[in-house]
């Protein structure tokens, strides 16, 4: 066999195409044709879009879900407050601060359900008998769980709170059984106490819009932070401005080159109200609530 009669691979697929009219020669689409497939490729695009559009909207709550929120007063544990809430917005209203906000789509799964957010505007219990609980009707927020329900741990609280503006009323505590977060030094490299520095001044700033009852003002009536200049040698505010007896105090500690220092020191007392980070003048806040955290001794 000679090199010219050796078959040559693939030399069909490079053949041109046979003229039309040819046998095998597929016969051209009339423009009716073309048009339906045109319009069947467009269908799929869009509807491909549609099904990637739908999963998304399905995985932002997953993402935005990682930030814990602070609840309100009473919450059950996170997952029996998110199955109990339904959404109403009782709490909201006979909130007297306007503390309880409902949350939206960027807050991930539990749209539509109540959250403190203690920097802008912290639960003071103006109210005096945590009426938010009182207005729940479901339970979600409650002065004590089913017993059949688990307590996380560190979240009961070894009494009731005693609050400072009930103090000497014949019943002065809260009736609150476990805390829904602890109050942390989360930047002590930036507290004023620690610096050995005082605070003169508007604690937020002239356009701070945050509330809080002050006893020497008015016991009913909540004023704005604004309102109330602060003039003190240390800074104590997150101190000053706790409504829980015994729930934070100004200790005093010693630097490592020896020299003692004060620090704002939280206590078991701590119910988690988030007033001392809605106080506190640094920016951010040097003290902190970690929503839903437990009492570590």
């Amino acid at each position: 066999m000679s090199e010219d009669d050796t078959p040559k691979v693939g030399a069909a697929d490079t053949a041109p195409p046979p003229p039309q009219g040819a046998p095998g020669a597929k016969p051209p689409l009339s423009k009716e044709r073309r048009l339906q497939a045109r319009r069947r490729f467009m269908r799929t695009i869009l509807l491909g879009g549609g099904v990637f559009g739908a999963a998304l909207s399905g995985f932002l709550p997953v993402a935005y879900a990682q930030k814990k929120r602070l609840r309100p007063p009473g919450a059950l544990d996170e997952k029996d407050f998110l199955a109990s809430c339904i959404k109403c917005g009782q709490c909201v209203q006979v909130c007297p601060v306007n503390a309880i906000k409902l949350a939206d789509l960027a807050d991930g799964f539990g749209v539509g359900v109540p959250y403190i957010e203690a920097r802008e505007q912290a639960c003071d219990f103006s109210c005096d008998a945590v009426q938010c609980i009182l207005a729940c009707p479901t339970g979600a927020l409650t002065y004590k769980k089913p017993a059949y329900m688990s307590v996380r741990p560190g979240a009961k609280l070894a009494e009731k709170p005693i609050l400072l503006a009930k103090e000497k009323d014949p019943e002065p505590t809260l009736n609150l059984t476990e805390r829904i977060g602890v109050a942390r030094l989360t930047r002590p490299e930036s507290c004023l106490a620690m610096q050995g520095k005082g605070f003169k001044g508007q604690a937020r700033g002239p356009d701070f819009k945050g509330e809080l009852r002050y006893m020497s003002v008015d016991r009913w009536r909540p004023i704005k932070v604004a309102d109330h200049p602060y003039d003190v040698e240390l800074c104590d505010l997150c101190v000053q401005a706790c409504p829980i007896k015994g729930a934070i105090s100004l200790e005093t500690v010693f630097a490592p080159d020896g020299s003692q220092r004060k620090t704002p020191v939280v206590h078991e007392p701590c119910v988690g109200c988030g007033v001392c980070e809605m106080i506190c003048p640094t920016e951010p806040a040097s003290i902190e609530v970690i929503p839903g955290e437990g009492w570590r001794t």
